[in-house]
């Protein structure tokens, strides 16, 4: 039998497991303009074999919602809560033991949850051994951003140490007063002056702020703001009066969202978690880059088997672009895939919720 043949073979999944993991931050993570000290999440694990051949594989389904460091649920991201997915896979899992690894793309597609459509199509591919041969060459933009309290001072020598390799970095905004933002951009750029800023309102600003905020910086230096204006209806009009790029994030999270060229857009930041498919990704990128608009994927705050998944689709689908996964130096420990950390958790440390041989 040739490998094509054996490629051809439809393959069963004969072992499914679920398990849960919850994981500190050594320090807080920006979500918007709340902050969390812990990520928790799921792990889905899947052994497809056919007559010739068997694959493992497994995957990180982490929706972006639950509660903040006050208690308080998270705004503006996941839709679908971590004990929806849970209660979802748990029933549909049965349903896929001892069936065609192809019924994985049909799941996603009928789930409502983003976060699970993209984690079920993404087992699907690494089964089916789409992710081989793309490594991974290391590469991120740095996430600039101030801890609540945190002089000035400490982000600059942030900036100081960042290696002169470093071209560009991501610094939130629409986070602290906008005397004090301005100042942190110029003391950023006083220090690092050929650096280029991607800067992320999270829809912090009014029109009239962002346009105040926005007049005060030098243009050349800026590639984009993310999610400029409260309402996004009025980024077309921040761009009018400022000729200030900007860029999509949350808006992209609405189900029922269609891309749309407009004066200014320049990128899109797409968080395959809180999009949905593989196949809605891809197609979503061909659009906007058939339009001359950058994509760039950027994480939902995954753990390390998560980024890992999400720097390798970069790799493949938008390979001339850095993606935002510049999150995993606040998480206390790796999560099945080592980033470098002293402790990777494995599948034996998580919290079992089902398993199907």
């Amino acid at each position: 039998m040739t490998t094509t043949q054996q490629q051809a073979t439809p393959f069963t999944l004969t072992h499914i497991s679920l398990h849960q993991f919850t994981i500190d931050l050594d320090k807080p993570l920006p979500v918007g303009k709340q902050r969390i000290e812990k990520r928790s999440g799921l792990v889905l694990s899947a052994t497809a074999s056919n007559n010739m051949l068997q694959r493992q594989a497994c995957v990180e389904i982490s929706p972006l919602s639950g509660l903040d460091n006050q208690g308080q649920t998270l705004i503006g991201f996941s839709r679908e809560t971590l004990a929806e997915v849970a209660e979802q896979l748990t029933a549909l899992l049965p349903q896929l033991h001892q069936q065609p690894s192809d019924n994985l793309l049909a799941l996603a597609e009928q789930t409502p949850y983003p976060s699970l459509a993209f984690g079920l199509s993404q087992l699907h591919g690494k089964l089916a051994g789409k992710f081989n041969g793309h490594s991974i060459t290391p590469r991120t933009v740095p996430l600039i951003y101030r801890q609540s309290g945190e002089p000035l001072t400490a982000v600059a020598d942030r900036v100081s140490s960042l290696p002169s390799s470093v071209y560009a970095v991501k610094v939130k905004v629409a986070q602290d007063s906008l005397e004090d933002e301005i100042k942190l951009i110029h003391q950023i750029l006083a220090i690092r002056p050929n650096l280029k800023l991607r800067l992320d309102a999270n829809r912090g600003f009014s029109l009239e702020q962002a346009i105040e905020f926005a007049a005060c910086l030098p243009l050349d230096s800026i590639e984009y703001i993310e999610e400029p204006c409260h309402n996004p209806d009025d980024n077309q009009d921040f761009y009018h009066a400022i000729a200030m790029p900007w860029a999509l994030d949350e808006t992209l999270n609405d189900p029922t969202y269609q891309f749309e060229l407009q004066p200014g857009l320049r990128a899109l930041i797409i968080k395959p978690t809180l999009l949905g498919s593989i196949e809605k990704l891809q197609h979503l990128i061909e659009t906007a880059e058939e339009h001359g608009v950058r994509c760039i994927l950027s994480s939902s705050l995954e753990a390390s088997l998560g980024i890992e998944a999400i720097s390798r689709l970069a790799q493949m689908m938008t390979p001339d672009e850095i993606p935002g996964v510049d999150t995993l130096g606040a998480f206390s420990q790796d999560l099945v895939v080592s980033s470098g950390k002293e402790h990777s958790l494995s599948l034996e440390e998580l919290t079992p919720l089902i398993s199907l041989s």
